[in-house]
């Protein structure tokens, strides 16, 4: 049994079956209806954000198989969280003197890197939340509970915030 894999980038909760991904799955010769439903079931958590997935199907059978739902960027995980479109300052908020697009919650940026853990490279949650914490540094104007994001690495490296590391970390890995 072979399989083939058709990689999409998808509205969260609301693929279509319009071109390209329509057309594609024609193609292949799968269930448009069906895969899409399945699509948004797995996307929904996405919305409002270009999600990527991979449709497994047997090309022999024309059977869905599974469907892979991939994370968006952490830079817009962090915009959604925030309600923001970007992470920047206008003309007008520097000339009104404003420094700061938002600040996001030490648990905000828990929510983000539990959503994101899969697919980053730490050895642990606390590495992994200093990943995320490293995304938001090069996001001009976000701060983390009142600090610039580089002053929350340097607390994270002394040990600050490892009690609620280890206690989120447990609900992860359950």
């Amino acid at each position: 049994m072979g399989k083939e894999v058709i990689e999409a980038l998808v509205d969260g909760g609301n693929a279509k079956p319009a071109p390209p991904l329509g057309p594609t799955l024609a193609q292949a010769k799968l269930n448009i209806g069906e895969v899409i439903q399945k699509i948004n079931e797995k996307t929904k958590e996405f919305a409002g954000m270009k999600v990527p997935v991979k449709i497994i199907y047997d090309p022999d059978t024309h059977k869905l198989l599974d469907i892979k739902v991939g994370t968006p960027p952490v830079s817009s995980l962090i915009k959604k969280e925030l309600g923001i479109e970007k992470a920047a300052l206008s003309e007008e908020d520097k000339k009104a003197g404003k420094t700061i697009v938002a600040n996001m919650t030490m648990d905000q940026v828990i929510k983000v890197t539990k959503m994101k853990i899969d697919d980053l490279l730490a050895k642990d949650f606390k590495s992994a939340v200093k990943q995320v914490v490293g995304s938001i540094v090069s996001m001009q104007g976000i701060t983390i509970e009142g600090k610039s994001p580089k002053e929350i690495l340097k607390e994270i490296d002394e040990g600050k915030w490892d009690e609620k590391f280890e206690k989120e970390s447990k609900s992860v890995s359950q």
